[in-house]
C-alpha cells in the first residue's frame, strides 16, 4: 500500500527562520587565517625591499663621494654607533626614558582629550566657544610651547608632560567630535527607543559608533605626543631628566658625530612605527573587522 504522507509545505515563517539561522552562521564563523607564503609577500617582503633599497641608495651615494664623510656617513658607521649603545648597555635604556615619558603623557591626554571630545560634541554652546580654539592649538607647531614650558615649569618631566598634553589633546578632542557628527540621527533615535538616553545613549550608542574615526584622532594624539616630546627633549635637555631620544640626539649634534646623528633619527623613527604596528594598527583592524569593513583581513 503506497504511503500517503507528504512532505511538510514550506512556510514564510520557517524560510525567515532558516534564513536568520544561516545569517547567524555567517557571524559566528571563524574567518580563514591567511597562508603563511601570503603574509610574507604581501605583508613581509615590500617594507623589507624598500628599507633594502633605501640602504642601496644610500651607500651608492657614499661611494659616489655626492658629500663629505662628516655629513653623509656610511651606513656601517650609524650601525657602529648602534652597536656601540648596545654594547655598552644604554640602548634600550634610552629608549625606554623617552617612550615611557611619551606614553604616560599620552595616557594622560586620552583621560583629558576624551570627556572634552564628548562634552564640545553634545553641548553646542560650547563648541562654539572652544571648537575655534581646538583647531587652532591643533595646527601649532608643538615645539612652540617648550619655551613657555620652561618658563613656567622648569626643565622637568611636568614641563614634558605639559607639552604632550597640549600637543595630543586637540588631536583627541577633535577626533571623537568628527566622529560623533558622523553618526547618523537614526542611531540615537533607535537608542531612545531602546531606552538608552543620556550617558546610556554616549555609552552604548555613540561611543560605538564613532569609535573609527576616535581611534584615527588616538593616532593622530599619539604622532603629535612623540612629535612634541622629541621637540621638548631636544630644546630642553637636562641631565635630571635623563638620556632620552631627544637629549641624545641633541648630544650627537653637540659632538659633531653625524653617525649618531642618524642613529637617534632611526631609532625616534623605529619607536614611532612601532607602537604603530603593535597597538593602533591591530585596534584598527579589529574595529573595522567588527563593522564588516575590512573582511579578510588578519
Amino acid at each position: 500500500m503506497a504511503s500517503t504522507d507528504t512532505p511538510p509545505q514550506a512556510t514564510p515563517e520557517g524560510d525567515l527562520a532558516g534564513l536568520g539561522a544561516g545569517l547567524d552562521a555567517l557571524d559566528t564563523a571563524p574567518p580563514d587565517h591567511t597562508p603563511l607564503r601570503q603574509v610574507l609577500l604581501h605583508k613581509v617582503l615590500p617594507p623589507v625591499a624598500a628599507v633594502a633599497l633605501v640602504l642601496a641608495t644610500w651607500k651608492l651615494l657614499v661611494l659616489a663621494g655626492v658629500a663629505d664623510d662628516y655629513k653623509l656617513p656610511d651606513p656601517t658607521a650609524v650601525w657602529r654607533s648602534l652597536r656601540e649603545l648596545w654594547l655598552q648597555g644604554t640602548l634600550f635604556d634610552i629608549i625606554w626614558t623617552s617612550v615611557s615619558r611619551g606614553l604616560l603623557g599620552f595616557l594622560a591626554a586620552l583621560a583629558l582629550g576624551t570627556p572634552l571630545g564628548l562634552l564640545i560634541a553634545r553641548l553646542p554652546l560650547l563648541r562654539a566657544a572652544l571648537g575655534p580654539l581646538l583647531s587652532g592649538l591643533q595646527s601649532l607647531p608643538s615645539v612652540a610651547w617648550v619655551p613657555a614650558a620652561v618658563i613656567w615649569l622648569g626643565i622637568t618631566d611636568t614641563a614634558m608632560y605639559a607639552v604632550i598634553l597640549l600637543g595630543a589633546v586637540p588631536s583627541i578632542a577633535n577626533g571623537l567630535v568628527s566622529g560623533i557628527d558622523q553618526v547618523p540621527p537614526l542611531y540615537l533615535r533607535a537608542g531612545h527607543t531602546m531606552g538608552a538616553t543620556g550617558l546610556r545613549a554616549t555609552r552604548h550608542v555613540l561611543l560605538p559608533a564613532a569609535l573609527p574615526t576616535y581611534i584615527a584622532g588616538l593616532k593622530q594624539g599619539w604622532a603629535f605626543s612623540w612629535r612634541s616630546l622629541m621637540a621638548a627633549e631636544l630644546i630642553a635637555s637636562s641631565p635630571e631628566l635623563g638620556l632620552g631620544l631627544g637629549q641624545y640626539l641633541d648630544n650627537a649634534r653637540t659632538d659633531s658625530d653625524m653617525p649618531a646623528v642618524l642613529a637617534g633619527i632611526i631609532l625616534i623613527l623605529l619607536v614611532g612605527i612601532a607602537i604603530d604596528l603593535i597597538v593602533f594598527s591591530p585596534l584598527e583592524r579589529r574595529v573595522l573587522r567588527a563593522r564588516g569593513l575590512l573582511a579578510g583581513a588578519n
